[in-house]
């Protein structure tokens, strides 16, 4: 069953800013409400993001302007990351998002967030890769990530634009032993992902919990600007009636 939520920045493939979209309650608990992208589409929230629509339209174009300065400073850079590897290029373990968002961070003194990085897969052979990088909803860039087994391979590959990898078929022992690593460090990255989302999960609560409480707080704040509008109204009326009765006693004196 779907879930309907109202976007707080434009989110590729699914809408625009204020928006109220149809996503998958996975998608919207694990992703787009822990990361602040959106709020459940509720009475309450959307009466919440209406009074606050022109100041997240504010912060949400602040943050793309300073999002385009470090996209000058990130576009085209080439990163090396150093890893083990078989002579046929297979990696003894892999490059993932973060490891990338680690390197460009550590290149460009821009921090790069791991949830930024486009990348379905992890890098699991040497090579040269473009991956893209979302500084920004509105603001991609690409790098290109330089995998190899040491720093001069690195340089040859900067240079040639080519991997470098043996034509010569490995002994079995050796296809072996590299299969049963890459094997472990999938396993391993499976087990980070769950404690990962295990993480988000509690992060959508909280924040799903939080923007009850401000939209709670911005009802009562109506409510009791309400009541005191009215309040004064009643009072000015009083005044008004008592100013027409000492008219009319003047008037009759």
């Amino acid at each position: 069953m779907a879930m309907q939520v109202i976007l707080l920045e434009r989110v590729e493939n699914l809408g625009n800013l204020g928006e109220v979209v149809n996503v998958k309650p996975g998608y919207a608990r694990n992703f787009l409400i822990p990361q602040q992208k959106a709020l459940r589409a509720t009475k309450d929230n959307i009466a919440y993001f209406e009074t606050q629509k022109k100041e997240i339209e504010k912060q949400n174009e602040a943050k793309r302007k300073e999002a385009e300065k470090d996209a000058k400073k990130i576009e085209g850079v080439t990163v090396d990351v150093i890893r083990h590897a078989s002579e046929s290029g297979q990696l003894y373990g892999s490059v993932t998002a973060r490891d990338i968002a680690d390197a460009v961070t550590e290149s460009t003194s821009i921090k790069v967030a791991r949830s930024t990085i486009r990348l379905n897969d992890a890098l699991r052979t040497i090579g040269l890769y473009e991956v893209e990088i979302a500084v920004h909803p509105e603001v991609i860039v690409a790098v290109t990530v330089n995998i190899a087994r040491t720093n001069d391979e690195a340089a040859t590959q900067r240079k040639t634009g080519k991997a470098l990898i043996a034509d010569a078929f490995l002994p079995a022992e050796e296809k072996a032993a590299a299969a049963e690593e890459a094997a472990e460090a999938a396993k391993e990255e499976m087990l980070e992902e769950g404690a990962l989302e295990a993480e988000k999960q509690r992060d959508a609560e909280e924040a799903e919990e939080a923007a009850k409480e401000a939209a709670k707080k911005e009802a009562k704040a109506a409510k009791e600007a309400e009541k005191a509008a009215a309040a004064a109204a009643e009072e000015a009326e009083g005044e008004e009636a008592t100013a027409e009765e000492a008219s009319e006693e003047a008037e009759e004196k």
